[in-house]
């Protein structure tokens, strides 16, 4: 750039001392504060910015993760924010920000001398994800769309079983397309968390729900963060979407009881020795798996000779505590040559994604309306708990008797008593009813499931 550094011992003091610091973010402010200190840039005007970016040995600025909840940090302490121009448009979307975002070093250089002007950067917008699966490409399966169709509209947790080739996979790829999309406070809670992974895509804020499908390979610190640097990890980049856990029993059963704290509490805590960080991870867990390891355990003509011990053994792998906070459990049948051969059905992904969305602003508007206590109200049927739960969700009399009676029988715990509780308000949503029917109770309770372990 024509500058010659001074003939002096340089030194870089990064403080406070105690707090960690590493990554190539770092490079632009302490170029930054280098050229203060020589003269060449304004040391009043420089302070009232926080920056970060990455410099290139050819003075070029590259990007950086987590630009966006520096812009917010920004604009908490009331400054402007200096990134890169690949991260101006994410930082953009922080409202009352000045955003400089020069390509170069020596373009922001001319910018304060008065000789170069830097726009203001546009914010831009994830595009509609195309080619989503339709529910008109699953033939037959009408019981698991029904329980597909309810776990969306109250948010609950869904697990499929049944033989390979069912259609489950299918299934759970069908679930974007009836999701509604993200309202302006979801996209912004979930383009933060991709952009501190570094996965926000030319700083674009996320529209769609995520999609997470991770491999049965996948390590703990992947699926719900760690590493050195603890980054988010995969429930965590589902939050406020879906994760979807194809063959549930291959899964390490580590990484499984790992998921029970996030499925309740809606965050995750990375505790390393030198950094310890809270994540959102409020994610719907979508599951598939075989009933027994050979997968045909009702097909008497091709089941093992260990049934049903099998289907025991294998499904002992996965926990009593983590079948019980799986909301609604299906079974999802072979599907018949006279099934597949019948014209694609009349109902698609359009008008069940049309039910769910009108039920998803009633539990909306009812769950702001009955929140009394402190912090953000739910948004979902499948977020109210205690008090607020047995407001909205209290039974009829038939409905309360029928319940209670279910409960001494199947043995049902306290959190399987509420989650029957929840999906029969998303049933009775669904149906526009205000009050929760018997009915409502008696589909809620078919949808829990016993463990032949147990």
């Amino acid at each position: 750039m024509g500058l010659s550094l001074p003939a002096k011992r340089i030194t870089v003091n990064m403080a406070p001392a105690d707090v960690q610091k590493e990554g190539s973010h770092y490079d632009l402010p302490i170029a930054l504060g280098l050229l203060v200190a020589m003269g060449v840039l304004p040391g009043e005007e420089i302070a009232g910015y926080t920056a970060l970016g990455e410099l290139a040995l050819d003075g070029s600025l590259t990007a950086v993760a987590g630009v966006l909840p520096a812009a917010i940090g920004a604009v908490s302490h009331k400054r402007g924010l200096i990134c890169p121009a690949a991260c101006g448009s994410e930082a953009a979307w922080a409202a009352d920000l000045e955003v400089l975002a020069p390509p170069t070093l020596l373009a922001l250089i001319n910018h304060f001398k008065g000789t170069q002007v830097l726009a203001q950067p546009k914010p831009h917008m994830e595009e509609v994800a195309p080619g989503m699966r339709d529910l008109r490409d699953v033939k037959g399966q009408e019981t698991a769309k029904r329980a597909l169709e309810v776990a969306a509209a109250g948010n609950h947790n869904l697990l499929m079983v049944g033989p390979p080739g069912s259609g489950k996979s299918m299934l759970a790829s069908c679930l974007p397309g009836i999701l509604p999309p993200l309202d302006p406070t979801e996209a912004l809670e979930v383009s933060m968390i991709h952009s501190v992974a570094g996965l926000l895509q030319g700083g674009r804020l996320l529209r769609n729900r995520q999609f997470r499908e991770p491999h049965q390979g996948t390590s703990l610190p992947a699926l719900v963060g760690g590493s050195s640097k603890a980054k988010p990890g995969e429930i965590s980049l589902a939050h406020n979407g879906v994760l979807f856990l194809d063959e549930l029993p291959e899964f390490p059963r580590q990484v499984l009881e790992a998921l029970r704290q996030p499925l309740e509490t809606g965050r995750v805590t990375v505790a390393r020795a030198n950094v310890h960080v809270t994540y959102p991870a409020r994610f719907q867990l979508v599951a598939a798996m075989n009933p027994c390891r050979c997968g045909f355990l009702d097909d008497p003509s091709r089941a093992c000779a260990q049934a049903p011990k099998c289907a025991v053994q294998y499904q002992s792998k996965i926990s009593g505590p983590m079948f019980d906070r799986i909301d609604c459990h299906v079974d999802v049948p072979p599907v018949s040559a006279a099934d597949l051969s019948l014209p694609p059905p009349a109902e698609g992904s359009a008008e069940v994604a049309a039910r769910v969305a009108a039920a998803r602003a009633t539990q909306s508007v009812r769950l702001k309306e009955a929140h009394t206590g402190h912090g953000q109200a739910p948004r979902t049927n499948a977020e109210a708990d205690g008090d607020l739960l047995e407001r909205i969700a209290a039974p009829d009399q038939p409905g309360r008797k029928l319940l209670t009676e279910a409960a001494e029988r199947m043995r049902l715990s306290a959190r399987g008593y509420h989650r029957v509780l929840r999906v029969a308000r998303t049933l009775a949503d669904l149906e526009d009813s205000t009050g929760v029917r018997r009915h409502h109770v008696a589909e809620a309770l078919s949808y829990r499931r016993v463990s032949p372990s147990r």
